[in-house]
């Protein structure tokens, strides 16, 4: 009898998945015909990433679909390092998120496109942002997500509309970080995401979150135990120390971006904000200061945080703490920073994660008028860190690589 039931809802969400499609594609077809002049300007390798992207039965959209859909690409919702976002309304009522590509390239946008095609469209999960289809069109690269009606999760922090309190705050850290740990260790092929920040994470129409924006995420063989990058990737004050020199990557590189997101959820602040008065002090920094005296209800009232969800307030700083550590050995996997984030293992003492700092501050006293950069130092990493304002982390890092 189970069996029987079984095998009709999984002929059930077959049909109702096959009317989806036909009724979001509008007629469109998912066939990449051969002789369209788009063929022309598509490379070999582009050519047969998108017949094997096929097999994964995404929507092939057409420019004029898109077009239709987000009125000429008027119903604007934000944009990233990789692309504009706008709203999309389809002839059946669905509503869609288009992420239009941009680059200073067609290798550029071309590159971009596979990186999230070929993770995010290879994968489901609650806590993963969706994915419908593609359009790739001479003039038009654009990719379709589900529509998120929160938007991202910056919003709530570092705006005016703080109206998130504390226990929805911790159950977008507890979604996020199952979004992740799925991506590190139950896909099929481990997939990094390298850009784990509050504006990547976006909240559906109950705050549900979903991990977005695969523009960095590379594949990893499950049988790698690094990946050795060039050049930096992610973004300053949340990518992992490893991430700005020229060594062996791993996922832990998500697990220390997700614990500066961390740090950012109880703060209700951005880590370090030079604009704002109450963001001069590194928050990393201070709340181990905190910590190491035994003063977490101190911060946990300057966070507004309430007195009953204090306890779970020093659990997740107490997680933060694990997964910015220096050495990346000493992170703890996703699936472990879950299991502590819900109370479900005990916490250790958490070390000292900024003690290399110490080091960094002394140079920083000695040299307080610098004379100019030394030569070997790597003129991207600085232009980068100083474009942004460097952190404590990055300072620390920024000396390292000069010494190379």
């Amino acid at each position: 009898m189970f069996a029987t039931v079984a095998v009709l809802v999984g002929l059930a969400v077959v049909v109702i998945k096959i009317i989806f499609l036909c009724m979001v594609c509008e007629g469109g077809s998912s066939n990449v015909n051969p002789d369209s002049p788009d063929s022309r300007f598509m490379t070999l390798t582009m050519d047969k990433f998108l017949n094997d992207m096929e097999r994964e039965k995404p929507i092939k959209f057409t420019s004029l679909q898109l077009r239709t859909a987000t009125e000429n690409f008027t119903n604007f919702l934000g944009s990233g390092g990789f692309g504009t976002v706008y709203k999309g309304i389809f002839r059946n009522g669905s509503i869609l998120a288009v992420k239009v590509l941009h680059g200073n390239s067609d290798k550029k946008i071309e590159d971009q496109f596979k990186a999230e095609v070929s993770t995010i469209g290879r994968v489901h999960h609650f806590n993963l942002v969706r994915f419908y289809g593609f359009c790739f069109e001479k003039n038009l690269r654009a990719l379709v997500y589900e529509y998120m009606g929160n938007g991202s999760l910056d919003k709530y922090l570092f705006r005016e509309n703080k109206i998130l309190g504390f226990e929805k705050l911790h159950e977008i850290a507890v979604g996020t970080a199952k979004g992740i740990a799925y991506l590190h260790e139950e896909c099929q092929q481990r997939i990094i995401h390298y850009d784990i920040k509050p504006e990547n994470i976006l909240l559906d129409a109950n705050f549900l979150p979903k991990v977005a924006d695969f523009g960095l995420a590379k594949l990893s063989n499950r049988e790698k135990t690094h990946i050795t990058m060039t050049g930096g990737r992610g973004t300053p004050g949340y990518a992992a120390p490893e991430m700005w020199m020229p060594y062996p990557i791993t996922q832990k590189c998500d697990v220390y971006s997700f614990g500066m997101l961390l740090f950012e959820i109880i703060g209700k602040r951005k880590n370090l904000d030079g604009s704002l008065p109450e963001s001069q002090e590194w928050f990393p920094m201070l709340a181990w200061k905190k910590f190491e005296h035994g003063e977490l209800e101190e911060l946990s009232i300057v966070s507004g945080i309430e007195e009953k969800h204090r306890e779970a307030a020093e659990r997740m700083m107490k997680v933060a703490f694990w997964c910015v550590q220096y050495r990346p050995e000493s992170r703890p996997l996703m699936s472990v920073v879950v299991k502590m984030l819900e109370g479900a293992v005990e916490i250790p003492t958490p070390l000292n994660p900024f003690q290399h700092l110490l080091v960094a501050n002394a140079w920083d006293n000695a040299n307080s008028h610098p004379t100019q950069t030394d030569s070997t130092f790597n003129s991207e990493y600085s232009s980068q860190m100083t474009s942004v304002g460097a952190t404590p982390v990055m300072r620390k890092y920024e000396m390292e690589i000069a010494s190379i």
